[in-house]
């Protein structure tokens, strides 16, 4: 069993080492490159002001925040979910930076993120599979054929979801769909190549009630992180409006 968690974060500004805070942690798990329906997302409050600019992207603001959990009292749910996993981060960088400091802030004793999973930078994946292209999440979604038209504003939990995708399409999910096979997981499914050209009839495979239920789980998460009604749920439920 390949286990992969696909992670995001929001921030009240960009300079971590301004004193910058995570605000939300969105986190969905894979499993042999499918999703589990397990999650793991917490708004916290920073214990101070968010940039102007931040709330532009992201739009959480100062006093929604102010009654929600702090990192501490967060810390040992995150790390337990985390733990062993192999993290996709898109800009790894940024994140891991933030969470550092956050548990340096929550007590010496739980390292750092590299302590707890391996890391891998989605974006540096990305800038090796399409050199010279623009490779952010949007630009991924739209060059992979991802629907992220419901996207208006940035959100950790929302975006770990557009990022699991992306990463199972660029990774050579898609090639093995359009062949009707089942993936292969771990190092040889991340190897194939999606350039595979269809030379037979796809067969088709019918979701099974497992798979039913954890689709049916995302796109209820989908419309608690949309705030409403998503587009995907319009889609599945064969709404036009």
């Amino acid at each position: 069993m390949t286990r992969h968690i696909v992670l995001d974060t929001e921030t009240t500004g960009l300079e971590v080492a301004s004193g910058h805070r995570v605000i939300e942690i969105g986190c969905v798990e894979l499993v042999d490159r499918r999703p589990s329906g397990r999650s793991f997302q917490r708004y916290l409050n920073p214990e101070r002001a968010i940039d102007a600019g931040a709330v532009a992207v992201h739009g959480i603001t100062d006093a929604f925040l102010r009654d929600k959990p702090k990192f501490p009292d967060v810390v040992d749910d995150f790390l337990a979910f985390i733990e062993g996993a192999e993290l996709l981060i898109h800009n790894a960088a940024f994140d891991t930076a933030f969470l550092d400091e956050e548990l340096k802030r929550a007590g010496a004793t739980h390292g750092s993120v590299a302590d707890h999973a391996v890391v891998v930078d989605t974006l540096a994946l990305a800038r090796r599979k399409y050199p010279g292209q623009k490779n952010t999440l949007d630009a991924l979604c739209r060059r992979l054929g991802i629907d992220n038209s419901h996207r208006e504003v940035h959100g950790a939990l929302l975006d770990a979801h557009l990022l699991a995708d992306v990463w199972v399409a660029m990774t050579a999910g898609q090639g093995a769909l359009a062949l009707g096979g089942n993936e292969p997981s771990g190092a040889a499914s991340s190897a194939r190549s999606t350039d595979l050209e269809v030379t037979a009839r796809p067969r088709v495979q019918r979701a099974d009630a497992a798979e039913s239920a954890a689709h049916a789980a995302r796109l209820a998460r989908l419309d608690q992180a949309c705030g409403g009604e998503s587009l995907w749920r319009r889609a599945a439920d064969g709404s036009t409006r």
